[in-house]
């Protein structure tokens, strides 16, 4: 099981799909912290995370939330 922190999530419903999501993680990727999106099905949202080696706690306004998945 691997561990990571939610840095923000962005609903699935959205016309844009992933985008934002997409574009938040590589906002922090090109500030140098490592974030990947995945989608979490049972909240049907799209989730930014980052592996709890790297995570930072800049949330930008969002409260980050462990994430466990069995990856």
């Amino acid at each position: 099981m691997t561990h990571a922190l939610v840095l923000k999530t962005f609903p699935a419903g959205s016309p844009r799909g992933s985008w934002p999501a997409e574009e938040f993680a590589s906002h922090l990727r090109a500030q140098g912290q490592t974030a990947e999106v995945v989608m979490d099905l049972a909240a049907d949202a799209f989730l930014v995370v980052a592996p709890t080696s790297t995570a930072r706690s800049d949330t930008r306004g969002d409260e980050a939330e462990p994430l466990r998945s069995a990856a």
